[in-house]
């Protein structure tokens, strides 16, 4: 096995072992553990997010993100050329109305109903570095 073979493998294996972390039922478990396994074999994953309120899960690959949603069972796939990034500072102004005081999100602009919106946020200061630095490494790889 090459360097790079057991590179990728690492990578997914850290991929799974978080989202075995999360609180999913037993058949989104599996879902995750042999669906989304088989087909992340030989993909080289640049890195990932789990969602632990919903479930989902964004991988980041070379040319594109995959959002997996073990509620409905689907994968999706979106081209990076495809996707932007906004961001809405509101700590200057403490009177967000829903609390928030950093959003970040990761979207698409593709045909209704397939559309990425993958979304951080924070109503805390203690919460504001780690959105920065989701928002870094978003931004690291739209340029690369």
């Amino acid at each position: 096995m090459s360097g790079e073979e057991a590179y990728t493998q690492l990578k997914v294996q850290q991929y799974l072992d978080d989202v075995s972390r999360l609180d999913i039922s037993p058949d989104q478990t599996q879902w995750y553990n042999v669906d989304v396994a088989s087909i992340l074999s030989g993909t080289k994953i640049l890195g990932h997010e789990v969602d632990e309120s919903s479930g989902s899960s964004l991988l980041f690959l070379e040319r594109s993100v995959m959002l997996c949603c073990p509620e409905s069972g689907r994968m999706h796939h979106f081209p990076k050329h495809l996707l932007h990034c906004f961001v809405d500072d509101n700590r200057s102004k403490c009177d967000a109305p829903d609390g928030v005081l950093l959003r970040a999100e990761l979207f698409s602009i593709t045909p209704e109903g397939e559309q990425l919106t993958w979304e951080r946020c924070c109503r805390s200061e203690m919460e504001v570095p780690e959105v920065q630095g989701a928002v870094a490494r978003w931004l690291s790889w739209l340029n690369a």
